[in-house]
């Protein structure tokens, strides 16, 4: 077996997933994509994408597949378009595609993460508010 780096991981990853800008993200919650958000909560007190789900980058291949017994019904929906988001839009590329494996055929990130989303000036509410 071939070793590659991180970096080389990245690059695979964002080759096989469907990666869109905070502003297409944004449309893309108009028609009922589901996007889940990554961070832990404390990144998370800054604010949340409205409509966002929260998930564990630690759980959520569980929470998503829907053979799991720890599956989310809310999420665990293959044949929905799904976005990740985290702070930077890295460990997000890779969380998608390993959804992807999963079965997710319409799975992303949101480009930059949330970081990019609060630049683009997009709405964010408070956790729980949503």
């Amino acid at each position: 077996m071939r070793v590659v780096n991180v970096d080389e991981m990245l690059v695979a990853a964002r080759e096989r997933i469907i990666r869109t800008t905070p502003a297409e993200t944004q449309a893309e919650l108009g028609t009922g994509a589901i996007v889940i958000d990554l961070r832990c909560e404390s990144e998370r007190s800054d604010g949340v994408i409205p409509g966002s789900i929260p998930i564990a980058r630690s759980v959520l291949e569980w929470r998503c597949d829907p053979t799991s017994d720890w599956s989310e019904p809310r999420v665990a929906r293959p044949e929905e378009r799904v976005v990740l988001v985290c702070q930077d839009g890295f460990s997000s590329s890779l969380a998608a595609d390993s959804l992807r494996q999963l079965g997710f055929e319409r799975v992303g990130d949101l480009i930059g993460g949330m970081r990019a989303w609060q630049a683009a000036g997009l709405p964010v509410v408070a956790p729980g508010d949503h």
